[in-house]
C-alpha cells in the first residue's frame, strides 16, 4: 500500500508557515528599525503549484519520476501603506493580523491530521 500523501502535504504546509511565522516574528522584531523593509514568503497556493507530482517507478522497466521539491523562502513585500520617515515599511498591525492567520493554519492543519488520523486507526481496527 502506498503512503497517504496527506501527511506529507499537511508536513509541508507546517514548514511553511513555520517560515512564515518567522519572516513575521523577523518584522516585528525590527519594526522600528531605520530602513527596515517588511518580508513575507509567497503564498501556499503558488508552492503547491511549482510542485509536480509524477509516477514513480517501483520495479525496475518502469518509467523513472518523482515528486519536485518544494522551496520557500522569504523575499521583501511590498509596501500596501504608506512608509515610515525611517524609511521602514512594517505595520505592526497587518504583522499581527499575518501572526492570527498562520495560527488559525497551524490550528487547522492540525485538526485535519488528527481527523484524517482517528478515521486510519478506526478503519483499522475494523
Amino acid at each position: 500500500m502506498d503512503p497517504v500523501n496527506l501527511f506529507d502535504l499537511a508536513a509541508q504546509q507546517a514548514r511553511w508557515l513555520s517560515v512564515r511565522q518567522t519572516a513575521i516574528a523577523g518584522n516585528v522584531a525590527n519594526a522600528n528599525t531605520p530602513g527596515y523593509r517588511a518580508n513575507d514568503i509567497e503564498p501556499f497556493e503558488r508552492v503547491l503549484d511549482r510542485s509536480r507530482v509524477a509516477m514513480s517507478a517501483t520495479q525496475t522497466g518502469h518509467l523513472t519520476g518523482g515528486a519536485t521539491a518544494a522551496g520557500f523562502a522569504v523575499k521583501p513585500e511590498e509596501p500596501k501603506h504608506s512608509v515610515l520617515p525611517s524609511d521602514n515599511t512594517v505595520a505592526i498591525e497587518d504583522e499581527l493580523m499575518k501572526a492570527g492567520d498562520v495560527r488559525r493554519s497551524f490550528e487547522l492543519n492540525t485538526a485535519i491530521i488528527k481527523a484524517f488520523h482517528r478515521m486510519i486507526m478506526q478503519s483499522s481496527k475494523g
